[in-house]
């Protein structure tokens, strides 16, 4: 269990890291990240990223216990979430680039994460 806790959490930090240099490269860019009448600063990215790693690792831990085929299941269930995450995106009160840039920092997150944590799973 050890490797994989120290594995998800420091993808978990990684992909909150990536999070933050792309939205910090967007607004760079022009791109201020607006939802609502909100910003959200880069940091704010970063945050939110680490938080729903963890989560992420949390279910990789219950699956790696409890699930016939952790690492299938671990794969599938996130990518199903990630895609769930889009749907926000979809419909917040955001521009267009914003809606983007939100959907690309859930793609750069799971695509640091999800790999991370599923090597460290067994098929038992």
């Amino acid at each position: 269990m050890k490797p994989l806790i120290t594995g998800g959490l420091t993808a978990a930090a990684v992909a909150g890291a990536a999070t933050a240099t792309v939205a910090a490269a967007a607004e760079f860019a022009g791109i201020v990240p607006v939802v609502g009448g909100t910003p959200i600063p880069a940091f704010g990215f970063a945050v939110l990223t680490v938080l729903c790693s963890v989560l992420g690792l949390v279910l990789a831990l219950v699956l790696a216990r409890s699930a016939r085929h952790p690492r299938t299941a671990f794969v599938r269930g996130t990518i199903a979430l990630t895609a769930l995450s889009l749907v926000p995106d979809v419909l917040a009160d955001a521009s267009v680039a914003t809606k983007a840039l939100l959907m690309l920092t859930h793609v750069v997150a799971a695509a640091i994460v999800i790999p991370a944590i599923a090597r460290r799973l067994s098929d038992r």
